[in-house]
């Protein structure tokens, strides 16, 4: 009973050079940016350095659809790599909504850092954008 209490929720905001990644607390209450992985030929090893370092019980990833629903440019290589992750790891993935996630977690960034050098960190628009889709899943969940 404890493992299951201390499992956390992992989100994941995949792209084609950088990956978001984002975290709950142990209690799966809320929900942080973690960090931003480039998506290398390191990529799989670091990514899993996560999965040793956190107990993680669910997968969430930013499903890349336009405003009209049609599917993206990266659309095929996020379920691409959904099919991989699920080859590697014993977690359940699940897809979720990611439009409109860049452009909050653009506007949170604003609000928050007030340096503009760190603004201008693709990384931390990537893990916030993670973040926005963990904070909207445990929102919607939690409903």
């Amino acid at each position: 009973m404890t493992e299951q209490l201390n499992s956390r929720i992992l989100a994941i905001d995949y792209g084609e050079k950088r990956v978001g990644l984002a975290i709950t607390d142990p209690l799966c209450i809320f929900g942080y940016p973690l960090a931003t992985l480039q998506n290398d030929k390191n990529f799989w090893n670091n990514l899993m350095d996560f999965f040793i370092q956190y107990s993680i019980k669910k997968i969430i990833i930013g499903y890349p659809l336009k405003e009209s629903g049609e599917k993206t440019h990266i659309t095929d290589a996020v379920i691409k790599f959904r099919d991989d992750l699920s080859k590697r790891v014993n977690a359940a993935i699940e897809f979720v909504d990611e439009r409109y996630s860049s452009s909050i977690a653009a506007e949170n960034i604003i609000q928050s850092v007030a340096s503009k050098k760190k603004r201008r960190d693709k990384g931390l628009l990537d893990r916030n954008a993670a973040a926005v889709l963990l904070q909207d899943y445990l929102r919607d969940t939690s409903a």
